[in-house]
């Protein structure tokens, strides 16, 4: 009997911890609303730290608790979890100005309960007590961290709050989101109008802010915001930023380059902003720029010296600028610079389906369309529905809703031809480019194949050239601004938590100021090891690495080791039907807990590793294969299974094979024949590999919603369709392909 008691007594928990009681009628009286949201939190608090429920990061962790107990009006505790979700995003106080709009609404509501006060008098009092607090350095970050959108959080509180109509209990996910999405609306529509005010009057005490319009000798104009410190009153050096994002971003890096003692100059894009001219991204750069800085040396307030930095986009500024080098430019600092042609809209001559979102994402307006390119769930359905369609890749723009002249410009340009070459310097060009450069990326940087393009080129056709290269464990935000702890859910080393923005500035000071050269800059290759908490200083590319590891595509069961090659020839045969668009994905075991995704991939697979290794640089290697088409996409993913079975992505490669030799010029595959496929321009990582782990190679074939598919039929892949790929495709591995993995050795 008491057993049966105690059965009964955990399956009423384990409902409790699934459900809570919400009445419907709070789902559309605000009054009533407001009265149940701080005991729902309360309710919700326990089971996010449950077992079941609490996230695997503790950055996430206490993302949602801080949150949560905010939500439940438990304000000095909610600023304690806020301040250790900042110390474990980043160290040093970088990310010390994260969800600050969160924190001045707790902030005034403990000054507003303690003083009897209104609460905008309570929020003025701790927003000037916090303003003046603040490191300098982090004053710049302060508008873009507490413009919150609060029209897309009311938004998303309404989608939940419908579907909960009707209802008188909640599940705990649905919960813990309409908490969330109550405090965002609750909190940023309480303080956004006062606290955007107050920051605006506290700038204008610091900075001088002008924005105008530049006309250039072709009649175009363009929009230009330059930031002056009040007391820098002297001529300084510029720092020239050129953002195709226009908006907030704009004064964000004129004020940066201000408190590091620069004047900060960014200038839009034709068509933004102000400028009524046709916006044609990364077009016109190579022409305009030079123009810009022209007009920038000869203003009063500059010294003759322009410096220029940005990531992205806006890494890509900088090298167009230097194709035609303008005497007042001294040192670029590309961040995680694209490359245009290269690594974007297409990488290794595969477009992706992404490039029709950011397209719309700078086209839409004269800023940026934050909220349409934010909107995953319609993107994925976009790119989903042209998957299942089987239409032609050229169709995505018009299945998106908005036919796009540059997508489809983008499109008759597959091969690295003249139309990207304009934009950039090209072979010869990097010879003439003889200012000190400094390029920043990192191991998970979406752009790091166009960073280590530039970088390459540079030193290929310059052989002096002064361009140094720091690289270590970021992805696309953190090589633009600051080491954060953790990337892709697991910690980064301690030295590699450092300020990009402090490195940055520090090499301005070392070429426009005369200062000390960063003492990272030991030597011209500068990369973090990852797992060894140092840092490595090489003359060469080549130098990240000091041998190689072949990995043979063999089935381990049929030789003692991957590593050996084969002592005879054979091959691994796959089959991939374009036309089955609803096949099930296919997962490879990892762990206990753990798989990988591997459809339309063979998996091989390493012996236990009986030693610690070094896996530093870029994978190389060659495909023997033979299809019965005439081109296919390839798809490798190198990965350590850890001792844990606990899954690590080392690095990644995809070619279009035909171009995999030259990506100026297509050469098709002849069916049924052995091809060899080059592989170049993999993603560059260095880290320590520990004893007892795996190596896990995926190699395989693309069809994927997120790129545009190459059914083989040796036309233009933007016009192919799913008809053209008539019989499925079958593609002879041989086992004396390789991938090359380089090692480094003390």
């Amino acid at each position: 009997m008491k057993f049966k008691i105690l059965l009964a007594l955990i399956c009423v928990n384990l409902l409790q911890a699934q459900k809570f009681y919400f009445p419907k009628t709070a789902v559309t009286d605000s009054v009533l609303l407001e009265k149940q949201m701080p005991g729902l939190a309360q309710q919700v608090i326990p089971h996010l730290q449950s077992a079941k429920y609490k996230p695997e990061n503790t950055v996430d962790l206490m993302d949602n608790l801080f949150r949560l107990q905010m939500a439940a009006q438990d304000y000095k505790n909610s600023l304690t979890s806020l301040s250790e979700n900042r110390n474990l995003f980043a160290d040093h106080n970088m990310g010390g100005y994260r969800f600050i709009g969160f924190e001045l609404y707790s902030l005034a509501k403990m000054e507003q309960k303690e003083s009897g006060t209104s609460f905008s008098q309570a929020l003025q009092k701790v927003f000037n007590q916090k303003y003046e607090s603040l490191p300098e350095k982090l004053i710049p970050r302060l508008g873009i961290a507490l413009d919150g959108d609060v029209r897309e959080s009311r938004k998303q509180l309404k989608k939940i709050l419908d579907r909960q109509k009707g209802k008188d209990s909640i599940d705990y996910r649905t919960a813990l989101a309409l908490c969330k999405s109550y405090l965002s609306y609750k909190a940023y529509s309480g303080i956004k109008p006062q606290v955007m005010q107050l920051t605006a009057s506290k700038d204008n005490e610091r900075f001088i802010t002008e924005t105008r319009d530049l006309t250039l000798k072709n009649g175009n104009t363009l929009s230009i915001t330059i930031v002056r410190k009040k007391d820098n009153t002297s001529p300084l050096p510029v720092i020239l930023t050129n953002n195709i994002y226009a908006g907030s971003f704009d004064e964000f890096f004129g004020k940066r380059a201000a408190v590091y003692n620069y004047v900060g100059a960014v200038v839009n894009t034709r068509g933004k902003r102000n400028s009524n001219n046709i916006n044609e991204p990364f077009e016109h750069e190579s022409e305009d720029i030079y123009e810009v800085i022209d007009w920038v040396s000869k203003q009063p307030w500059c010294n003759g010296k322009v410096g220029m930095i940005g990531g992205s986009y806006l890494g890509f500024s900088q090298w167009a600028a230097v194709k035609k080098l303008h005497p007042a430019l001294k040192t670029i600092v590309p961040q995680v610079a694209v490359g245009i042609g290269i690594d974007y809209p297409a990488q290794n001559n595969i477009f992706m389906s992404y490039m029709v979102q950011w397209i719309q994402y700078v086209t839409n307006n004269k800023f940026t369309d934050e909220a349409d390119f934010a909107n995953a769930v319609k993107w994925d359905s976009i790119y989903t529905k042209w998957y299942k369609s089987g239409k032609s890749f050229r169709s995505l723009d018009a299945i998106s809703g908005k036919p796009s002249k540059i997508f489809q410009r983008w499109l008759d340009h597959p091969g690295y031809d003249q139309y990207w070459q304009k934009m950039v310097p090209y072979k010869e060009d990097f010879s003439n480019i003889n200012i000190p450069i400094l390029t920043t990326t990192g191991y998970y940087d979406d752009d790091q194949i166009g960073a280590l393009y530039y970088f390459k080129q540079h030193h290929l056709y310059n052989k002096n050239a002064n361009h140094y290269l720091v690289i270590g464990p970021y992805n696309h935000g953190g090589a633009q601004s600051f080491g954060f702890t953790y990337v892709n859910g697991a910690p980064i080393d301690p030295a590699a938590r450092i300020s990009i923005d402090d490195l940055a500035f520090s090499w301005f000071d070392y070429i426009l100021k005369g200062g000390q050269k960063p003492e990272i800059l030991k030597d011209r290759i500068n990369f973090q090891v990852m797992n060894t908490n140092t840092w490595k200083h090489v003359s060469d590319l080549d130098k990240m690495h000091t041998s190689t590891l072949k990995f043979y595509l063999q089935d381990k069961k049929n030789t003692s080791s991957v590593f050996n090659r084969p002592e005879t020839k054979g091959f691994t045969t796959q089959i991939v039907d374009f036309k089955n668009r609803a096949n099930k994905d296919i997962y490879y075991k990892a762990g206990k807990k753990d798989s990988i995704k591997m459809t339309n991939s063979l998996a091989f697979e390493s012996e236990v590793l009986d030693k610690d290794i070094i896996i530093s640089g870029s994978l190389s290697g060659v495909f023997n294969v033979s299809i019965n088409k005439k081109d296919f996409d390839t798809e490798t993913y190198l990965y350590q299974i850890q001792p844990d079975g606990k899954p690590s992505l080392l690095s990644t490669h995809i070619v279009r094979a035909s171009y995999a030799k030259n990506n100026e010029k297509r050469q098709l595959l002849e069916p049924n024949k052995m091809e060899k496929i080059p592989i170049n321009n993999s993603y560059v990582i260095s880290k320590k590999i520990e004893k007892g782990s795996k190596l896990l190679l995926l190699v395989g074939v693309n069809k994927s919603p997120n790129w545009q598919i190459n059914y083989g039929s040796g036309k233009d892949v933007s016009d192919e369709t799913v008809k053209d790929s008539g019989k499925p495709m079958e593609i002879k591995w041989y086992n004396d392909s390789y991938v090359e993995i380089p090692v480094y050795k003390d």
